[in-house]
């Protein structure tokens, strides 16, 4: 049985079409068959993209919105492992093994969601240097924002957990769409790091009061990045002392 996403899909916009990042690293012949082939579909808050055991059909990516990718525990807890705004593709590497996912994809709030079918992501691979570059550095990118949330994820600071979402959710690489302004309200924020939402403001206030982000209306701004990160590790060297 079709998901009401799947069956809402439709070819996508000239609009959407450009916040695709990767469409300008193809060549013209791959490109026309990426965008003939391209859908997109308007996820409502809830939504599921993705679920785990579900066979991969399509290569996912944000066009606009919010998304999260989790799983639960076995006790039935929800572990989320990231958040995906504008401009983030995801699910490359269960794509290319063509596995079915170990985690959810569902929607925060309501999102236009682009898909790429599993052939034409493997055509892609096997005929499009530019394209294999771009998963190559998604794949090593990737990598290493896991390895970073495994690690500080079993730290007990909260302010440490709400600076990692927030430098991981403003990576130039894997989320190009969102530039230096992420949309995401406070309540979002909260359910990506796991924290109240009065605790996440706490946190906000204290990166804000060190001019490290700028919290505005309906959104957060990055005012130095290296800074957020550099945060980050003065709060683990803290913890790992206390």
């Amino acid at each position: 049985m079709k998901s009401a996403l799947h069956q809402r899909r439709r070819p996508p916009a000239e609009e959407e079409l450009r916040e695709i990042p990767w469409l300008a690293l193809l060549q013209t012949k791959e490109r026309e068959r990426a965008v003939n082939e391209l859908r997109v579909s308007d996820a409502l808050a809830g939504d599921y993209v993705c679920r785990v055991g579900r066979p991969v059909t399509y290569w996912f990516g944000t066009v606009s919105g919010l998304l999260k990718m989790s799983t639960d525990d076995e006790d039935g807890k929800t572990i989320t492992f990231t958040g995906v705004p504008p401009g983030g593709w995801f699910g490359e590497g269960t794509a290319l093994k063509r596995e079915a996912y170990r985690y959810n994809i569902q929607a925060l709030r309501a999102s236009v969601v682009a898909g790429l079918p599993l052939e034409t992501f493997h055509w892609l691979v096997d005929h499009s240097l530019g394209f294999n570059r771009y998963i190559m550095n998604q794949l090593n990118e990737r990598l290493g924002q896991f390895i970073a949330a495994r690690e500080i994820d079993r730290m007990s600071n909260p302010d440490i957990r709400v600076a990692r979402s927030l430098a991981a959710l403003f990576n130039p690489v894997l989320f190009s769409g969102v530039g230096d302004l992420l949309r995401i309200t406070q309540q979002e924020l909260a359910y990506l790091v796991g924290l109240s939402r009065q605790r996440v403001n706490e946190a906000l206030t204290h990166l804000q009061a060190q001019e490290l982000i700028r919290v505005e209306y309906g959104g957060l701004r990055i005012l130095d990045l290296p800074g957020l990160r550099t945060r980050m590790v003065g709060l683990r060297n803290k913890d790992n002392q206390a």
